[in-house]
């Protein structure tokens, strides 16, 4: 039985997950990591954490799977996006790979959008961020003199575990579409940004379609993990391209909410479009596509925020047992999920939450419900913008993440999205993305379409609209739309009030 390996390199920890042609998952196993932060706002990790936490999944899976050595055909990525690996001389690292989520770059973020902002989004789709890796090489540039000069190359994450198990380096379409440094329409780096910054081009790695192959596991490998084919390497892609594909996402029918700690409205978009930063918007793993997608910084962490606050000694099952109970809207509390600032379409690092509406006869059961509608809202938020942008609506919107677990709140989800939405039957992540970027590199699928076909399954049941509750849906998000620009110049005398 032939398989491929997705190796999804996240922020805290590396999984592998096995895959035969059937679509069936073989085996899964994964490692932990630390993140350093040696000042305020700095998130960052040794790179050298992922090639150990890479070769404790290979030897975990070479044990549990009596023919992986035997079997394994293909390998490709999923990887964290924007952290930037800065290499010297003979390939040696020069400084700690800084991350997606360091918050030092502000300065420099400015300075970039002040001087070169238009041109920025005009080139790249995308407004210039803390968690891109542009400003991230400005502040090295600034503030490291030293280590700037001895950069040779700088690498995405997933391109240096690639490095290291084939020797070749490379970066791939959707991972470069993430450092504003890539022209998105060009599929090629921006001479104008490099110039602009005093980049050399030198030190950016050339950039390849994510089902080409980068190389083969290289014999040291290949001898300590009993590996007997030539295992081929393909380039992969960023974790939430990979996502959405492993999703079932391959084509502008179908979008894709996740609800983790922060909540994606993530779209295929098969031509180029520009949101004007309003969205994200990046090539895909999908050859000669892209995506968009929108990000609500604090969605399931407004759910478990209210949980620890409020309904402490209570399970989330617990906590929201009596939300059907209530109409929609909540009686007329309306919660807005801005606690840590806000994304998408608000770039405000100051905009807080609220609770608006309260009164007397609003219990635990109305608040509750009103957070789960409000982080439903602020996702609605990028989907009017993708649908406005397409005109058209989705056919389906497949839900992941732990909204996906509460049947209330699937019913919320389609009432407001004015959607049918569906369920995986087993949820991988961005893994079997990578998985499918495998398979489809090797030879096993024509197409993305066709390996979705084998790869993805869906649960039987789909929450359908109820058209009164979508009607007073769209009346309520009318006004949850006013509540931003009502309380933003309030929210930011309190910031800058409690400094």
């Amino acid at each position: 039985m032939s398989y491929v390996l997705g190796i999804d390199l996240g922020t805290s920890s590396l999984k592998g997950i096995l895959m035969n042609k059937a679509g069936q998952v073989i085996a899964e196993a994964s490692a932990e990591y630390d993140i350093d932060s040696p000042a305020p706002g700095f998130s960052e990790q040794h790179p050298e954490y992922w090639v150990v936490a890479c070769e404790e999944v290979l030897t975990r899976l070479s044990i549990e799977v009596t023919d992986f050595g035997a079997e394994l055909e293909a390998i490709s990525f999923s990887g964290q996006m924007h952290s930037l690996v800065t290499l010297g001389d003979e390939d040696t690292l020069v400084y700690p790979a800084i991350l997606w989520n360091d918050v030092r770059t502000t300065k420099q973020c400015q300075e970039i959008m002040d001087t070169f902002g238009e041109t920025i989004i005009e080139i790249t789709k995308n407004i210039v961020l803390e968690g891109f890796t542009l400003p991230k090489i400005l502040w090295l540039q600034q503030n490291k003199p030293e280590v700037w000069a001895k950069v040779r190359k700088i690498m995405l994450p997933k391109d240096y575990l690639a490095f290291i198990l084939t020797g070749n380096m490379h970066c791939e379409y959707s991972d470069a579409a993430g450092t504003s440094l890539f022209d998105i329409e060009k599929r090629d780096w921006s001479v104008a940004i490099c110039e602009k910054f005093a980049i050399d081009m030198s030190i950016l790695p050339p950039v390849v379609s994510s089902v080409e192959q980068v190389g083969v596991v290289n014999a040291s490998y290949a001898k300590r993990f009993g590996l007997q084919r030539e295992v081929k390497v393909f380039a992969g892609g960023a974790d939430n391209a990979c996502a959405a594909l492993g999703a079932g996402v391959v084509n502008e029918d179908y979008a894709l909410v996740s609800l983790g700690t922060s909540g994606v409205f993530s779209s295929f978009e098969a031509e180029i479009s520009n949101y004007k930063g309003k969205l994200h918007f990046f090539n895909h793993v999908i050859p000669n596509a892209n995506y968009s997608m929108g990000v609500t910084l604090a969605a399931g962490n407004s759910l478990n925020w209210f949980k620890n606050t409020f309904g402490k000694g209570l399970s989330f099952a617990e906590l929201l047992a009596d939300v059907y109970t209530v109409a929609p809207g909540s009686e007329g509390l309306l919660f807005t999920p801005y606690i840590v600032g806000e994304r998408t379409p608000h770039i405000d690092s100051k905009i807080r939450g609220s609770f608006i509406g309260i009164d007397t006869r609003h219990e635990l059961k109305h608040f509750a419900r009103a957070v789960l509608e409000g982080i439903t809202f602020s996702l609605k938020d990028a989907q009017v913008l993708m649908e406005e942008a397409k005109n058209k609506k989705f056919k389906q919107i497949i839900s992941v993440g732990g909204g996906a677990k509460n049947a209330d709140w699937m019913q919320m989800q389609a009432d407001i999205f004015n959607a049918e939405i569906i369920r995986l039957e087993v949820e991988q992540g961005p893994g079997v993305g990578a998985c499918m970027i495998a398979a489809v590199g090797n030879g096993w699928f024509e197409d993305f379409e066709v390996c979705r076909n084998i790869f993805v399954q869906y649960k039987d049941a789909t929450f359908t609209p109820r058209e009164e509750n979508v009607q007073k849906y769209e009346q309520l998000y009318d006004v949850y739309t006013q509540v931003y620009p009502a309380t933003k110049s309030i929210c930011s005398n309190l910031t800058d009030f409690n400094k």
